[in-house]
């Protein structure tokens, strides 16, 4: 029985969706290529929406107090010196 295949992980698809926008922009491709590469990245950016959606509600409930309400903190990187 063969192994589902695996999904890159999000910087992989980060990584391959910046190049699919590389190429689109140069200009130098037939509209079939253009087409594929499109339709590869519009599946990529859905991946990696959707990995971040998943990584939002993990933080969500390491948030969460005992009472299960949400205390919603902003993100503040720390100050470069």
């Amino acid at each position: 029985m063969a192994k589902p295949k695996k999904e890159p992980g999000f910087e992989q698809s980060l990584q391959r969706l910046e190049q699919i926008v590389e190429r689109l922009e140069s200009e130098e491709l037939e509209l079939e290529e253009s087409l594929a590469l499109f339709e590869e990245g519009v599946k990529l950016a859905e991946a990696c929406n959707r990995r971040l959606d998943e990584a939002e509600k993990k933080v969500s409930l390491l948030l969460k107090d005992r009472e299960g309400a949400l205390s919603e903190t902003p993100f503040a990187p720390e100050a470069e010196e």
